[in-house]
């Protein structure tokens, strides 16, 4: 209890854990949320979303972008995914959010290389502009994260719920 609430955080189970996972691999777009250089302010935004082989959230973006000085700056960071369905209330629908630390993937390693062609996979549309010089992959190594299940359903995650087991 905390005051005179209940406690409402659930047991996290390997139901959970499955739920959590797919909702990140079935993203193809999320809310990250990070801290403008400028001001120290939180700012959200929509990006791209994929996984690495491994099951970490990856994304693609600009050096062009306000997000990609903030994440130069604090590789600390958070991501959104898990969409409403069409109908139903969408606070009833899952979502997962993830406390993570970002790292760019330099160009030209053997890493890029096979991030690259996944991304591609899952997103080629993006082959217009992939391969651009301001373009990098950042990985966003979970350290946590929540999933509210709608209702009545939280549960907290640790980094190793969010991967897939080895």
């Amino acid at each position: 209890m905390t005051g005179n609430r209940p406690n409402p955080i659930r047991e996290t189970d390997d139901a959970v854990r499955a739920e959590a996972r797919a909702l990140l691999e079935e993203a193809r777009f999320g809310a990250l949320g990070v801290l403008d250089p400028e001001s120290g302010a939180p700012m959200v935004t929509r990006v791209a979303v994929g996984t690495t082989p491994g099951g970490a959230p990856l994304t693609l973006i600009s050096a062009l972008s306000q997000h990609t000085a903030a994440l130069g700056r604090s590789a600390a960071c958070s991501l959104l995914v898990g969409e409403p369905k069409p109908t139903g209330d969408p606070l009833t629908h899952p979502r997962l959010t993830l406390q993570c630390d970002a790292r760019f993937v330099a160009r030209g390693t053997p890493e890029h290389d096979r991030l690259r062609g996944r991304w591609l996979a899952s997103h080629p549309k993006s082959k217009l502009y992939v391969d651009f010089a301001d373009f990098s992959f950042v990985v966003l190594e979970p350290r946590g994260g929540f999933l509210n299940g709608g209702f009545g359903k939280a549960y907290l995650l640790t980094a190793e719920d969010l991967l897939p087991p080895a």
